[in-house]
């Protein structure tokens, strides 16, 4: 099964400026990402890029990358103008792998990958891991996910869901024992057709409230699989401290 990785990157980051160019052991931020997504299945990848200086680190170090508008409001727009610019067919699998994971296992982009392979149903496809701690469950910038029997989504929230009403009642300090709660991780793997399609809709209503771009998929009736991933997900890099622990972790191997 072909499918191509796109990793958007920007240079701008109120947190951490010049994040892609940040130096983690010799290496920028952007070529680790890029060299963990060519350890995958995937035929080809592709940094998408508005700044000229991270498209010239990516040609020095010998990777592929596609220049795009300044101006797109989302990484989803910004594949959506790489897969236009690459041509792809409609059915092609584009894999959106965030600039800023340099820890990212090869394993679950490949999941992604051929779990929307695997789902004619679905347009989307994307990855959670269990939640721990209670303090994730009620952390709003942790992303919690439901789904079905048949494992397509049913929402994504920055709220707590489930809600476990009964458990809850009791403690909010301490997670209920037989409840699974799950933390979106934020990989997708697209169907080319569907990246065209959100272009071109509004923004929905939900997805304005949530400020989560995947409840627009869910408001046009387009299904997302979403599947346990295979390995843990390392969280990305938004802060200094975060940065700082990418380092060590790559010190300690």
């Amino acid at each position: 099964m072909d499918f191509i990785a796109i990793i958007p990157a920007r240079y701008a980051s109120t947190r951490l400026p010049a994040k892609p160019l940040r130096d983690i052991v010799g290496k920028t931020m952007i070529q680790r990402v890029w060299e963990q997504a060519c350890k995958s299945r995937a035929s080809r990848v592709v940094v998408a890029t508005d700044d000229p200086r991270i498209e010239a680190v990516v040609r020095e170090f010998g990777g592929e990358v596609c220049m795009t508008k300044a101006d797109h409001v989302s990484g989803t727009d910004r594949l959506q103008e790489v897969a236009s610019k690459l041509a792809l067919s409609a059915d092609h699998i584009v894999v959106n792998v965030q600039g800023d994971e340099p820890l990212i296992p090869p394993a679950v982009i490949n999941q992604v990958a051929d779990n929307l392979a695997n789902s004619p149903e679905a347009g989307v496809a994307t990855l959670f891991e269990r939640i721990t701690r209670a303090e994730d469950l009620h952390n709003p910038n942790v992303v919690k996910l439901v789904a079905n029997q048949q494992q397509l989504a049913l929402y994504f929230s920055r709220a707590p869901i489930p809600w476990d009403r009964d458990n809850f009642a009791l403690s909010l300090t301490e997670l209920p024992a037989d409840t699974v709660f799950c933390r979106h991780i934020g990989i997708y793997a697209y169907r080319t057709a569907q990246l065209n399609h959100f272009v071109r809709w509004p923004v929905a209503p939900l997805e304005a409230i949530e400020k989560l771009e995947q409840l627009r998929f869910m408001w046009n009736n387009v299904a997302i699989h979403v599947a346990e991933a295979l390995e843990p997900v390392p969280g990305g890099v938004d802060t200094e401290s975060d940065l700082q622990a990418v380092i060590d972790f790559i010190k300690n191997q």
